[in-house]
């Protein structure tokens, strides 16, 4: 049994380190092909018909490229395909959706306050809502392929701030954040499996039987990439919210998870300006603080509408002697520790969530910002509320702390 756990344990551990592994490689190189589009020089009138140019030195070496609007005149000999980082990344993180939340729904993806889902039924809404996203986005495409592109992305946005209040409808609060993120992250490897890498296809095979190949194959490739441009800081953000309670286990997560996506645009906006060579728009910069500003309020707004309490900075001595701390080891003792000990009573557990323990008065005093933030001013634990911690428990950890950090 122990075995198999361990492997189990050390399964997810590698799949995630792909993931991220993965990731890296996708958005480094979407990243820097962004940046090159943007920034080449096209005021020049090449010899070999290319559509710009640029000069950049790295690593010691100085490299000469050059794009092509459409297509060399010839198959060039090579190539090299950008497709299997998105690949890989959707893959893992896919793989990595089963281990975490579908295999353990009752502790990550049902939440029983927010609506009463059997297994079956909550995979089965992830599942579907995924596929979803990509065929309502991708009818938006083709669509809006000749218009206006700022009224597609706010056609978009749209969509994300309804999925955004539906996930939080249905499922955990740290289950809806990440579902928001994969629903994105659907859609942008998508645009590359279905889309831009399909199209490239198409243009390689003209050049290949002597055909000029038609612009309009680039055009929407371009587009495409454009989206999952200023769509993957978001979906960074949304895949890290999972470690802060904050940001996914209060009333208003729907809305942070919506002004997160602007975040994105205004962040992008600031770094394809400067790259485009269009102007320094530092005012993006004042709009990003602005708006992460209104994520950090709406988080601790629910619970307090006055006296936000400051950060304890204490030792866990004055904890332990501040009012209230018997009534808040009590229930500490009776929600948590079952799962935070050192060998936890819960079926299926056989050590401490990322070794936190919560079974002796020491520990409770020593985890007390840890309890107030997750249990307390957030419902973040006991995870799904398994062992039903009520209202008042969870205000009686909220005075405690207040009491010991005089907030």
């Amino acid at each position: 049994m122990y075995d198999l756990a361990a492997m189990g344990a050390w399964l997810e551990f590698a799949v995630r380190w792909l993931h991220v592994i993965t990731a890296i490689a996708w958005i480094g190189s979407s990243f820097y092909f962004i940046a090159l589009d943007l920034g080449l020089h096209r005021d020049r009138n090449l010899a070999t018909g290319a559509d710009g140019e640029e000069w950049q030195v790295h690593g010691g070496g100085f490299y000469h490229i050059q794009k092509y609007l459409v297509a060399p005149a010839h198959m060039p000999d090579g190539l090299i395909w950008h497709k299997w980082q998105s690949y890989w990344t959707w893959m893992s993180g896919f793989f990595l959706l089963v281990l975490v939340y579908y295999l353990g729904a009752e502790f990550y993806l049902i939440d029983p306050a927010v609506m009463e889902l059997a297994t079956w039924q909550a995979v089965g809404i992830s599942l579907a809502s995924l596929a979803f996203g990509w065929i309502v986005y991708n009818t938006l495409c083709k669509v809006f392929v000749d218009a206006n592109q700022t009224g597609l992305m706010l056609a978009l946005f749209v969509v994300l701030v309804a999925m955004a209040y539906f996930y939080t409808s249905v499922f955990s609060g740290r289950a809806a954040m990440l579902h928001l993120g994969a629903f994105t992250a659907t859609i942008m490897s998508g645009n590359v499996f279905f889309i831009i890498i399909p199209n490239q296809k198409i243009v390689v095979a003209d050049l290949i039987a002597g055909r000029k190949p038609d612009p309009k194959y680039g055009k929407i490739a371009k587009q495409r990439s454009t989206h999952n441009n200023y769509l993957t800081l978001p979906v960074i953000f949304l895949m890290l919210s999972n470690h802060y309670p904050l940001a996914f286990a209060t009333e208003n997560t729907w809305i942070i998870a919506s002004l997160v996506f602007l975040m994105g645009v205004t962040i992008r906006h600031y770094f394809n300006s400067m790259h485009a060579r269009t102007g320094n728009p530092t005012w993006t910069w004042a709009a990003t603080v602005l708006i992460f500003i209104a994520i950090m309020w709406l988080s601790t707004a629910p619970m307090f509408r006055s006296d936000a309490p400051e950060e304890a900075q204490g030792a866990a001595l004055r904890f332990a002697q501040a009012e209230g701390f018997e009534q808040v080891h009590d229930i500490v003792m009776g929600r948590c520790s079952m799962c935070h000990a050192a060998e936890p009573f819960w079926e299926g557990l056989l050590w401490a969530p990322k070794g936190v323990r919560l079974d002796t008065e020491a520990h409770i005093a020593g985890a007390a910002r840890a309890i107030y933030l997750q249990a307390g001013i957030s419902h973040a634990m006991p995870p799904a509320n398994l062992s039903y911690m009520e209202a008042e428990e969870r205000a009686a950890i909220v005075a405690w702390y207040k009491a010991a950090t005089g907030g």
